[in-house]
């Protein structure tokens, strides 16, 4: 499979289940002097995510561009990355947690054939600022996935997001996310 192929799949597969689909962002973000790069696919929908209503909906996806340069040092080994695509799926306000999973584990297992005994997932450990996330890790059970497939990581292992200690889009708005910024 090609990545062509890979994003239109990903993208189809949540168009069929009533999401609208959105146009990658700029890389160099407009009407937001606070980052230089787009950073992460949840970006270009930060008004969005903090209660504004989008154009086209509560129920989104896309392709997003990304440039990362927070972890530039590290470029090269299996993870780390400066330019990349992010697929998401978003939810503005009309289902949660249990739908999520249950739309990735179906595109991960019956459009992909990935077999669930090979899936490996992550969910949030929590700390002092947010608890951990064991709703997302009961959905993940509820699918199949045994214990030692969720791996649970912390704010440092999170190294996805958020970029920094004020969240990708600046230390303005981390206010209203949380002193980290998540």
């Amino acid at each position: 499979m090609t990545a062509k192929e890979l994003r239109t799949m990903y993208v189809s597969f949540f168009r069929e289940r009533g999401h609208r689909e959105i146009p990658s962002a700029s890389l160099l973000p407009e009407n937001d002097p606070t980052v230089l790069f787009t950073t992460a696919g949840m970006h270009p929908l930060v008004p969005y995510l903090l209660g504004e209503k989008h154009p086209l909906g509560r129920r989104l996806t896309d392709v997003q561009k990304c440039i990362r340069t927070s972890d530039i040092d590290e470029v090269g080994d299996d993870v780390h990355l400066t330019f990349f695509e992010m697929m998401g799926n978003w939810s503005l306000g009309d289902y949660f947690k249990e739908e999520s999973v249950s739309m990735s584990f179906e595109f991960l297992t019956r459009h992909l054939h990935i077999p669930p005994e090979r899936l490996a997932v992550t969910v949030f450990a929590g700390d002092a600022a947010a608890p951990a996330d064991e709703e997302t890790a009961q959905a993940w059970k509820r699918l199949g996935l045994k214990e030692e497939q969720i791996f649970r990581y912390g704010s440092e292992e999170n190294w996805w997001g958020p970029v920094g200690r004020t969240g990708p889009w600046g230390p303005e708005r981390s206010s209203l996310c949380g002193t980290d910024g998540s």
